[in-house]
């Protein structure tokens, strides 16, 4: 197994260095630099800033507008613009239905829809958790009956991520009741406009509005909205449940929030010296050094793996248990290192374009809210607990 990178991949490196430093906007830069939350317009600007190079969509094939690119392309891009601060496109359009309406749409679906998600004229969201059917999704109640040449929609989603900002949701809807809870599923596109559809926003207790409740009452969608065939949405839902955690790792970030971190115990004064010198810290720097590399070089393995055309499988889980606890232990290390100068909320320091200063200067700014932020990443994606079964299960066979 060869880890290194090749000539080539350290070329389109340098090239990806080159184009983030030169297309991406000063004022987005100054907002990562901050912690600041992105927007919605910051999020779609990047986007088809992206698109117009041609790398919008890195794991889409070229027919649709994708460029090809291999698994160790499309690693290096995201480690780069993790580590520039570029905001990551929400996944739900590029990297989630996207790929789905790819393998299993109509060709009619994939003209109307792929040019839109590509270019961010269209915001996506998912809805697949309901109270009572998160990690045990299969348990979903939302029911979907025919009438005609329509499905009329009712029930509840939770945890909507961005619900508020989306002009299109792809849903899983319960079509047959009577069939096993798998079997009786189904994969619909809706538009959110449409008549009986409420949002109602869930804060986070980093004050942030992210998250939402989506209600149906009596939603009426096209049949032509139905993707694939009725009753065998578990079947698609698997299929992007796969897309959405292949790089919930996100070294890049870690790799940036891990530098920023040593940047601010080399500034913070502790008993008369830098807090970098202290020796607990150091062990602790070190420490989170060490699994950033062990986290890093285990996505390599899997890396090579995939490009020797290996499928990683369910093993892959294991990239999700410790990048989210990698992301956790550097917050938390990050809210130790700044002491009561990490206590004080403001809420205006976080939008953008705030210039406002944090009691304890430009660090202080974004640490409390990305810290309680990272508090969930653990669930995202599947709950870890939920991922350390699927190891037990099909990895170790206990």
């Amino acid at each position: 197994m060869d880890l290194n990178f090749s000539k080539e991949e350290v070329e389109f490196r340098q090239e990806v260095k080159v184009f983030l430093q030169a297309s991406l906007p000063e004022d987005i830069q100054e907002i990562a630099r901050k912690g600041q939350h992105f927007g919605k317009e910051h999020f779609q600007r990047w986007q088809k800033i992206l698109n117009e190079k041609g790398w919008g969509a890195p794991n889409w094939p070229t027919e649709h507008g994708g460029p090809g690119w291999s698994a160790t392309q499309k690693y290096i891009l995201e480690e780069e613009m993790g580590m520039a601060g570029a905001p990551i496109p929400p996944p739900f359009g590029i990297g989630m239905v996207g790929p789905v309406i790819i393998a299993y749409g109509s060709d009619a679906q994939k003209e109307k829809y792929l040019p839109r998600i590509l270019n961010a004229d269209d915001w996506w969201c998912q809805g697949y958790s309901e109270p009572g059917a998160g990690s045990d999704l299969a348990s979903l109640k939302t029911k979907a009956t025919r009438d005609g040449d329509k499905y009329v929609i009712n029930g509840q989603k939770i945890w909507t991520s961005y619900a508020h900002y989306a002009d299109r949701m792809f849903c899983l809807v319960r079509t047959d009741k009577e069939a096993k809870p798998q079997a009786g599923i189904s994969f619909i596109l809706l538009d959110m406009d449409t008549p009986g559809i409420t949002v109602r926003p869930i804060k986070s207790m980093n004050n942030f509005h992210m998250l939402n409740e989506v209600f149906f009452e009596d939603v009426r969608v096209p049949a032509e909205n139905l993707v694939g065939e009725e009753n065998k949405g578990w079947t698609y839902a698997k299929f992007l449940l796969g897309h959405e955690r292949a790089n919930i790792a996100d070294i890049g970030a870690s790799k940036r929030h891990l530098t920023g971190l040593k940047e601010m115990v080399a500034t913070i004064n502790s008993d008369g010296k830098p807090l970098a010198e202290d020796d607990t810290f150091q062990r602790k720097i070190a420490e989170l050094d060490v699994k950033l590399m062990a986290l890093e070089y285990t996505q390599l393995r899997f890396l090579a793996e995939d490009e020797a055309g290996r499928d990683v499988g369910p093993v892959a889980s294991i990239l999700k248990i410790k990048g989210s606890e990698l992301t956790q232990a550097i917050t938390e290390t990050s809210v130790e290192a700044l002491g009561y100068y990490a206590m004080p909320y403001v809420d205006e320091l976080v939008q953008p374009g705030s210039n406002t200063e944090a009691v304890g200067g430009e660090f202080a700014t974004g640490v409390v809210p990305y810290f309680l932020y990272k508090r969930a990443t653990s669930i995202f994606g599947g709950s870890n607990e939920i991922q350390r079964n699927i190891l037990a299960k099909m990895v170790l066979g206990l």
